[in-house]
């Protein structure tokens, strides 16, 4: 429409002098409008060339992926992501949906992570903390890193507890999304899931196993030959730091009901 090019780069050029850095803009994802964001792009590149552009909420359309790539630094895979297992467990399709998408500059994105105190002028539920468990707050964040969503929390930072603290502030847990690459689904079925992601210049790779099983804890698995590597490797657990040692041809370890593990493995 006449004048609408002139209305978000009036938008922008303020936002610029603010220093504003991050822009999450609403409604323009699902269903998907083109022209706007385009029209938004144009205007950043013009006079927000430092400002980052999120759209929300999804979910994004797939098939448009090159333009979102083109027009966008993230945008939203789903709808709003709340603190229950159903939500958790289709984000790993959505993951697998989005797999080999997400490049340097331009995000599929989780969602905020929902995490320690929420609620507090809550648009779902009263003042509270997360609904996930401890298992599935790991496997929250396990899924996240090796898929290289962008990280946001979504509760009360100063209410944080060491618990909640921990798991968003783990530099081995954190070096997998920022610095994992290719990242990819080895397998899933409604029991379990094994994701892999190479470790730049090196062979080692990091490896998140997860249990989506919802009655007990599994012994979950992956050979080495189906992650590129052979023979004997070293494993060390990301979540607590420790070297776990020596394994042939494959490990596996038992995980928790909704539970998640991430480790980093070294071939010798």
């Amino acid at each position: 429409r006449p004048g609408a090019q002139a209305y978000y780069d009036s938008i922008i050029q303020l936002y610029a002098q603010w220093g504003v850095d991050y822009i999450k803009c609403d409604d323009m994802s699902s269903p998907y409008h083109k022209e706007e964001v385009q029209m938004l792009r144009k205007a950043l590149d013009s006079y927000g060339q430092n400002i980052v552009l999120s759209l929300s909420p999804g979910p994004a359309p797939v098939k448009d992926t090159e333009h979102l790539r083109t027009n966008a630094n993230l945008w939203r895979m789903s709808g709003d992501f709340w603190d229950n297992w159903r939500s958790l467990k289709e984000t790993f399709g959505l993951c697998e949906r989005w797999m080999s998408k997400g490049g340097p500059g331009y995000w599929p994105d989780c969602d905020m992570l929902p995490l320690g105190r929420i609620g507090i002028r809550a648009e779902r539920g009263k003042d509270r903390g997360s609904n996930f468990t401890k298992d599935e707050q790991v496997t929250l964040m396990t899924l996240w890193s090796i898929f290289k969503s962008p990280l946001m929390f979504g509760g009360d930072m100063p209410s944080c507890d060491e618990w909640t603290l921990s798991l968003i502030t783990n530099d081995e847990v954190l070096a997998v999304n920022q610095h994992g690459q290719n990242p990819r689904q080895l397998f899933r079925d409604s029991n379990e899931a094994v994701w892999l992601s190479d470790v730049p210049d090196s062979k080692d790779k990091y490896v998140a196993l997860f249990n989506l099983n919802d009655k007990e804890a599994m012994d979950i698995s992956s050979d080495f030959a189906k992650m590129g590597l052979a023979g004997r490797c070293i494993v060390k657990d990301l979540w607590t730091h420790k070297e776990m040692g020596a394994f042939e041809n494959s490990f596996g370890v038992k995980i928790n009901t909704h539970g998640a593990g991430l480790y980093r493995v070294t071939p010798q």
